[in-house]
């Protein structure tokens, strides 16, 4: 089974027109690129489904090879309500974020970059307490006059 050029071909621009605009800052731009890289699974999914065939009703007198694989084409169908949902999310959440700022552009958020900032956290460079020896079984002092331990709320 060879797959066709031209197909393999746009499938390929799709996946990296769609990757390129998922990238970008604008959610508009974020939801063509959702819906190229939906549009560019499908077409993968097509050519994986092979030439032409029956249709795959099961009669005896016709071989097997002749028939048409069915799978891909459930799989197409499925994808294609999923990149629907997507999309219909996407729209809704670029609906929202125009009622309320009047743009559709991710803004960055001063606490993104505090955290950007830091180094990376650890947990086993970093980890002081040697659980095998520390007690768990030891109640909570009370430290203030609701009578809530430390480190509850």
């Amino acid at each position: 089974m060879s797959a066709n050029l031209t197909l393999l071909i746009v499938m390929g621009v799709l996946y990296a027109v769609g990757i390129y605009l998922l990238l970008e800052r604008s959610l508009t731009r974020v939801l063509l690129g959702l819906m190229l890289l939906a549009n560019a699974t499908n077409i993968l999914l097509l050519a994986t489904g092979g030439y032409a065939g029956l249709a795959p009703i099961f009669s005896k007198d016709i071989p097997a090879g002749e028939y048409n694989d069915p799978l891909p084409q459930a799989f197409i169908l499925t994808s294609i309500v999923i990149s629907f949902a997507v999309t219909s999310f996407m729209l809704g959440l670029i609906y929202r974020s125009w009622l309320l700022a009047r743009r559709d552009d991710i803004q960055d958020d001063a606490e993104d970059r505090k955290v950007a900032a830091q180094g990376s956290f650890d947990a086993e460079e970093d980890a002081d307490i040697d659980l095998d020896t520390t007690e768990f079984d030891e109640p909570a002092k009370n430290d203030n006059k609701t009578g809530k331990g430390r480190g509850t709320r």
